[in-house]
């Protein structure tokens, strides 16, 4: 869960800055993306039950179009990955600058140090990153904490203005930022791969657990976005100054600057870091999955598949940690820099699996999962349009369908190994991979529900 909660500090502040700092429109604009967040998630449970050992929307788009067309989800969450890994650690040192402001002209150096503080830590594999997970449900206890106090909290307000300068008609501007906030909806898809993870559950148990999960996410993130928007609006708490975070300010003015606010602090940089270290065991095994070292499919160089003792492939770690150290760079350590690209390679991948499992549903003849499937494209459509809109965001799509096409490229001179559709599944794991030829597990056959 930590991706999807962590984008909390980070997402409504994006959405604010693109109303152009409209408290009044905030909370309609969180509503439409919870809304969408929501319709896509109704639709994640079908896929746990046609694949049970996991994928997400690699397998079906695999099944529905054909085992090539997989590639476009995975280069879409390869980009994914990416972005979680930089604006993660962005966003970590901004909330200790938040603490801390004379770190300000710090900023790059720290991110940097977080940075490879995580990737460190990934070498220890999965019981690395479980130090990490247990900031998700300290970061949800004192989030609670500050909203309920906030609340109740008598008159103590910012300085910011409800309404904006801003002359836009208001329909149009929240139509215009809620694609922004959009960042919010990553980490949805998680749960189809976790439960890969599973080998403990039969088929029953895993598709149970992922329901579970998806919904208790949705729950915990529709709670904290919430919370934190309306004590926005209540405090006044507008676009923060550069050495501060809007979740910072809106915790400091609800709970005031005490041993609280200083929980709240570290509990929001440890979860962010805890969403980074989930991306650089994710995106580094799904290498691991593609190459062919440690009997992965063979399409991609052995030495990304090299593990330690700890199943860690640590050269594929060792290219993510580069890439995403040159974006931290580029965007002079700033997440708000970053956000606007966010939100377009991971609904690439959504599109593939509602599109995938529109086709499933049309051929049963399953009219209302058929409705709810299509209207979920048709929201994640309109927000991939209104973000490509933007000009800046193209590169994310663009870098998600090379990568594809540079996949599908070394997959066909590689003589097309199976098992493509397997690769999301089998990156979660910590056991040997099944070598390239091998059949992948049947997991195509609908499930009742």
């Amino acid at each position: 869960m930590g991706d999807p909660v962590s984008s909390v500090a980070y997402a409504i502040e994006a959405a604010l800055r693109a109303l152009h700092g409209d408290l009044l429109l905030l909370l309609p604009t969180l509503a439409v993306v919870l809304g969408i967040i929501a319709l896509v998630s109704v639709n994640y449970p079908q896929l746990y039950a046609r694949f049970p050992e996991g994928g997400g929307d690699a397998p079906a788009a695999g099944k529905a179009f054909g085992e090539a067309w997989a590639f476009v989800p995975l280069g879409a969450l390869i980009v994914d990955y990416t972005l979680t890994i930089t604006i993660s650690v962005a966003a970590a040192a901004s909330a200790v600058i938040a603490y801390l402001p004379g770190l300000e002209p710090q900023r790059v150096p720290l991110a940097l140090v977080l940075l490879f503080l995580v990737a460190g830590l990934t070498w220890f594999g999965h019981g690395g990153r479980t130090v990490f997970a247990a900031m998700t449900i300290g970061f949800i206890v004192v989030g609670t904490a500050v909203i309920l106090i906030g609340l109740f909290a008598p008159d103590s307000y910012g300085h910011a203005p409800l309404r904006s300068h801003d002359t836009r008609w208001p329909p149009v501007a929240v139509l215009l930022a809620f694609p922004v906030a959009m960042a919010l909806a990553t980490g949805v898809e998680a749960p189809s791969s976790a439960i890969a993870q599973l080998g403990q559950l039969d088929d029953q148990g895993r598709r149970r657990f992922g329901r579970i999960t998806l919904w208790l996410m949705l729950a915990i993130v529709i709670w904290l976005t919430a919370g934190l928007t309306v004590l926005a609006v209540r405090l006044h708490v507008g676009i923060p100054p550069a050495n501060s975070t809007q979740v910072s300010e809106i915790a400091r003015v609800a709970v005031g600057d005490g041993g609280l606010f200083a929980s709240f602090q570290v509990t929001t940089a440890l979860l962010l870091l805890a969403a980074a270290s989930s991306s650089l065991q994710a995106g580094p095994g799904l290498l691991k999955a593609l190459s062919g070292g440690g009997h992965g499919l063979g399409i991609l160089p052995e030495p990304l598949g090299r593990a330690n003792r700890h199943h860690t492939p640590y050269w594929s770690v060792v290219v993510f940690m580069l890439v995403s150290a040159a974006l931290v760079v580029a965007a002079g350590g700033h997440e708000q820099q970053l956000v606007l690209f966010y939100a377009v390679a991971v609904f690439l991948a959504f599109l593939s699996g509602l599109l995938a499992m529109s086709r499933f549903f049309r051929a049963e003849g399953r009219r209302r999962l058929l409705t709810a499937s299509v209207l979920g494209a048709g929201a994640v459509t309109l927000t991939l349009g209104l973000n490509l809109a933007r000009g800046y965001p193209i590169a994310s799509l663009a870098a998600a369908l090379a990568i594809a096409a540079g996949l599908w490229r070394v997959w066909i001179r590689a003589g097309r190994p199976s098992g493509v559709t397997e690769a999301e599944r089998l990156a979660e794991l910590e056991t040997p991979l099944p070598t390239p030829d091998a059949s992948p597990a049947s997991s195509s056959s609908p499930a009742p529900g």
